[in-house]
C-alpha cells in the first residue's frame, strides 16, 4: 500500500509563502504523475498542479506565477511552493500521486490533506 503524508501547511498573512511537501511511502516501483488539489469550505476539491515524472508542469490559471509545484525523485517527494498567497488560497491541500506498487499493481493515492489559511 502507498502512503502520501504532507506537510507544511499553516496560518499566513495575506502576501506571504509557504511550502507544502509530500512524501510517498510503502512498496513503490514507479511514480508518475504527482499533483496538489484543494477543497475550500463549501466547494468542490479542485486541481491546482501536476508535475510528470519527467518534470513537465502544469498549473490552475489563478496560481500559474505565483505557485510552484517541483519532485525530487529520489525522495519520492513533491513540493508546492506558494508565494504571493491571497485569502482566496484557504483551502485543505491534498496530494495526489499515481504510478506502480512493487507488485506492478497501478495505484492512485491521496495524502490526508493539510490547512492553508491565508488572513487578510
Amino acid at each position: 500500500q502507498v502512503q502520501l503524508v504532507e506537510s507544511g501547511g499553516g496560518l499566513v498573512q495575506a502576501g506571504g509563502s509557504l511550502r507544502l511537501s509530500c512524501a510517498a511511502s510503502g512498496s513503490i516501483s514507479s511514480l508518475n504523475d504527482m499533483g496538489w488539489y484543494r477543497q475550500a469550505p463549501g466547494k468542490r476539491r479542485e486541481w491546482v498542479a501536476t508535475i510528470t515524472r519527467g518534470g513537465d508542469t502544469n498549473y490552475k490559471d489563478s496560481v500559474k506565477g505565483r505557485f510552484t509545484i517541483s519532485r525530487d525523485n529520489a525522495k519520492s517527494t513533491v513540493y508546492l511552493q506558494m508565494h504571493s498567497l491571497k485569502p482566496e488560497d484557504t483551502a485543505v491541500y491534498y496530494c495526489n500521486a499515481g504510478g506502480y506498487s512493487g507488485s506492478f499493481t497501478p495505484f492512485a493515492s491521496w495524502g490526508q490533506g493539510t490547512q492553508v489559511t491565508v488572513s487578510s
